[in-house]
C-alpha cells in the first residue's frame, strides 16, 4: 500500500456512523475524519512515518516535538520535523519550549509554515527536555503552565491543543486542574498519557484519572498510553469515556493497527495478520519513502529502528538485524531487507 494511499472514500463513508470512535471528531472547527490518532513520538512520527499511519486509517498524526527557538529552525533536522509536504489534512505541529513568548513566537510559524492545528508538548519525559524545564517538566509550576497557553491560544487564529501526562511525580497528580485552566484558556482538546513523569513510560497506563478529566471539562479528551490491540481502544473509550485514542508505541512496526482496530471496531472480529509478503511490500514502500525524504546518509540510519521493529519476531531476526545495521548504503539496505522477508514469504 502506498504511503499516500488514504482510506478509500467507499469504506470510509461505510463506518462513519458506527463506533463512536469511527465516527468524525470536531477540534476548534477542524474535522478529523475519526478518532483514532498517532501520537506524536520524538524521532518516529516523521512526514513518511504520519502518512503511512493515514493510509492505514488513523484519523490524525501530530508531528514529532519541535522545540521553540527561532535560532533553531534552520537546522537540518528541525527542517525535517516541520515538513508536512503530502499530508492529508488537518495538519498539527507539536511545539515544546518554557518561554511564553517564544512558545507563542513558534506557534505562529508553524501555522505560516502550513500546520492547521498546534498542539502544545507538556507530556514528554526524557530528561533532556524536562532539564530545560519543558514537556512534562512544566507541570511542577502550574502557573507557567497557564501563562504558555494563554500565551499559545492568543497568537494564533487557530485551534491549540495540548498533550500532557497525569503530572510530575505520582502522589501530586495535578492534570484535573492542569485540564480545567487549558479549557479556560482555549484549549481546543487535551491529550493525556495515563502516567506521570515519575512513571517514564514503566508500570502501565492508569486511566481513572482520564475519566475524572473527562467528566470535568466540556472539551474533547484523547486517551493515550498502552493502547496496543483493538480489544484495548474499545476498553479505554469505554472505560474514559473519552472522545478519541491516541496509540503511540504499539505503533511502531505495526502501523496497520490502526486499520485493524477500525475493522475490530466495525465488525466485533478480527482482521488476520498481514504476511509476511504483505509486510515486506510495506517495509519496501517505507523506506523508499524515508531514503527519498532523508537522503543517502540521514535515510539509511533513521530507517534501522523501523526496520528492526518491523521484524521483530521473524525467525533469525535477531541475527538479521545485526547484519542489517552494517549496511552503511540506501541500496544495500533495500537489498537484504528485502532478500530477509522474501526468505520468511
Amino acid at each position: 500500500m502506498p504511503i499516500n494511499s488514504p482510506v478509500s472514500s467507499e469504506s470510509s463513508k461505510k463506518i462513519a456512523h458506527d463506533h463512536p470512535l469511527l465516527q468524525p471528531l470536531n477540534i476548534g472547527g477542524l474535522t478529523i475524519e475519526n478518532r483514532l490518532m498517532v501520537a506524536p513520538m520524538a524521532g518516529v512520527t516523521d512526514n513518511p512515518f504520519r502518512r503511512l499511519c493515514k493510509s492505514f486509517g488513523a484519523g490524525h498524526a501530530v508531528s514529532e516535538m519541535i522545540i521553540a527557538d527561532t535560532a533553531l529552525y534552520a537546522r537540518k533536522k528541525s527542517l525535517y520535523r516541520a515538513n508536512f509536504d503530502n499530508e492529508i489534512a488537518p495538519i498539527s505541529a507539536q511545539i515544546a519550549g518554557a518561554e511564553p513568548d517564544k512558545l507563542a513566537e513558534a506557534a505562529c510559524y508553524q501555522i505560516d509554515n502550513g500546520a492547521q492545528i498546534i498542539d502544545i508538548n507538556m507530556g514528554c519525559p526524557a530528561k533532556k527536555v524536562c532539564r530545560k524545564l519543558a514537556g512534562s517538566a512544566l507541570l511542577q509550576d502550574e502557573d507557567l503552565v497557564a501563562r504558555l497557553l494563554d500565551a499559545a491560544v492568543n497568537a494564533v487564529d487557530a485551534p491549540v491543543t495540548l498533550k500532557t501526562r497525569l503530572g510530575y511525580e505520582n502522589g501530586r497528580e495535578n492534570i484535573l486542574r492542569v485540564a480545567r485552566r487549558a479549557e479556560q484558556a482555549g484549549i481546543a482538546a487535551i491529550a493525556i498519557h495515563g502516567r506521570t513523569r515519575e512513571d517514564m513510560y514503566t508500570g502501565t497506563a492508569r486511566y481513572e484519572l482520564i475519566k475524572e478529566v473527562k467528566d470535568s471539562i466540556n472539551i474533547p479528551v484523547i486517551a493515550n498510553g498502552d493502547i496496543d490491540s483493538p480489544e484495548k481502544a474499545q476498553y479505554v473509550h469505554e472505560m474514559t469515556g473519552c472522545d478519541a485514542v491516541m496509540i503511540g508505541r504499539a505503533a511502531q512496526g505495526q502501523p496497520w493497527l490502526f486499520r485493524d482496530i477500525e475493522h475490530f471496531l466495525r465488525t466485533d472480529e478480527h482482521l488476520t495478520a498481514p504476511s509476511v509478503g504483505e509486510i515486506k511490500d510495506i517495509v519496501l514502500a517505507h523506506l523508499q519513502e524515508l531514503y527519498d525524504f532523508y537522503g543517502e546518509y540521514s535515510g539509511c540510519r533513521i530507517a534501522r529502528k523501523h526496520i528492526a521493529w518491523y521484524t521483530t519476531g521473524i525467525p533469525n531476526s535477531n541475527a538479521f538485524r545485526q547484519a542489517m545495521y552494517g549496511e552503511e548504503t540506501t541500496a544495500g539496505q533495500f537489498r537484504v531487507v528485502e532478500a530477509f522477508l522474501h526468505a520468511h514469504q
